[in-house]
C-alpha cells in the first residue's frame, strides 16, 4: 500500500509562489494517477490538479489554470505542484492523493490513498 507524504506548505503573501512535494513509499507512483486536492477553511475538499500515469495528461480546476503546474518524477517517486501567483482564496490544506483505478481525475472520490496534508496560507 502506497504511503504519501506532502511537504512545502507555508505562509506566503499574495502573488508569491510555493512548490509542494509529495513523496511516496511502499509503491511506485507510476502505477497511479496522482492528484492534488485542497480543503479550504469551512469547505469540502475540492479537486485542484492531477497528472496521468504516463505524465502525458494533466488536469486542472479552472481557477488555477495558468498559475499551477503539476508534474511527476517517477525516478524520485515524487509528485510536485508548482503554485505561482498565489491568491488568498488558495488558502487551504493541500492533500496529495493516488488513484489506483481509472476514475475521473477530477473526482475527489476516485482517489484511494491520501497524504496527511500540508497547510498553505496566502495573505493579502
Amino acid at each position: 500500500q502506497v504511503q504519501l507524504v506532502e511537504s512545502g506548505g507555508g505562509l506566503v503573501q499574495a502573488g508569491n509562489s510555493l512548490r509542494l512535494s509529495c513523496a511516496a513509499s511502499g509503491g511506485s507512483l507510476s502505477s497511479y494517477t496522482m492528484g492534488w486536492v485542497r480543503q479550504p477553511p469551512g469547505m469540502e475538499r475540492q479537486f485542484v490538479a492531477a497528472i496521468s500515469r504516463s505524465g502525458t495528461n494533466t488536469f486542472y480546476r479552472d481557477s488555477v489554470k495558468g498559475r499551477f503546474t503539476v508534474s511527476r518524477d517517477d525516478a524520485e517517486n515524487t509528485v510536485y505542484l508548482q503554485m505561482n501567483s498565489l491568491k488568498p482564496e488558495d488558502t487551504a490544506i493541500y492533500y496529495c492523493a493516488a488513484d489506483s483505478g481509472f476514475g475521473s481525475p477530477y473526482s475527489v472520490l476516485a482517489y484511494d490513498y491520501w497524504g496527511q496534508g500540508t497547510q498553505v496560507t496566502v495573505s493579502s
